[in-house]
């Protein structure tokens, strides 16, 4: 049965097609998450006013790839460090955050970032806020799956494929075995 993880990581279109080429993810949709208002638009999550975050929620098999082993993959896509912001990303939507469905997931989740800020991996203290999902919205159609369908658009080439080769190069235990 598939289970669900949300989290925010900065622009949803890096994070999505990231996570999109895991062993064990069923799907990825971009969205919207805990903000004050129903059926955000992007526009208006862009202003930085509405208390949204851009996230992605994940459809997974936990028999295939764990929550945990997804919590490890968002810790070190992204600079949890980072305070409302990634690279040229900035504000509040832009946030480090995990948005769990239930209590196993809030404990896994305070869990895993206790044992990455106690591993070094990033040199400041994390960010990363852990709050329930109250909310969640999918984001317009035009950016599902966007790095895949716009490989050559400046933001994807110079941005989201160098993540990804970055990511692939260190974390291969995570992808599908070529065949």
């Amino acid at each position: 049965m598939a289970q669900l993880a949300t989290f925010g990581a900065g622009c949803f279109w890096c994070v999505e097609a990231v996570f999109d080429q895991l062993r064990g993810v069923q799907s990825v949709q971009p969205g919207y998450c805990n903000g004050a208002t129903d059926n955000p638009t992007y526009e208006q999550v862009c202003t930085g006013l509405t208390g949204f975050a851009e996230v992605i929620q994940i459809s997974f098999d936990a028999e295939q790839i764990t929550y945990r082993e997804l919590l490890t993959a968002f810790f070190s896509a992204h600079d949890p460090t980072q305070l409302n912001r990634q690279g040229n990303d900035v504000g509040t939507q832009y946030r480090s955050g995990i948005y769990y469905h239930d209590e196993t997931q809030r404990q896994t989740a305070h869990d895993v970032l206790r044992e990455t800020d106690d591993s070094n991996l990033w040199t400041s203290p994390i960010v990363t806020e852990i709050q329930p999902l109250d909310h969640f919205f999918p984001a317009e159609l035009y950016h599902h799956q966007y790095f895949s369908t716009n490989p050559g658009q400046p933001y994807c080439a110079t941005v989201i494929a160098p993540k990804i080769t970055k990511f692939r190069t260190n974390h291969p235990e995570l992808f599908e075995e070529s065949t």
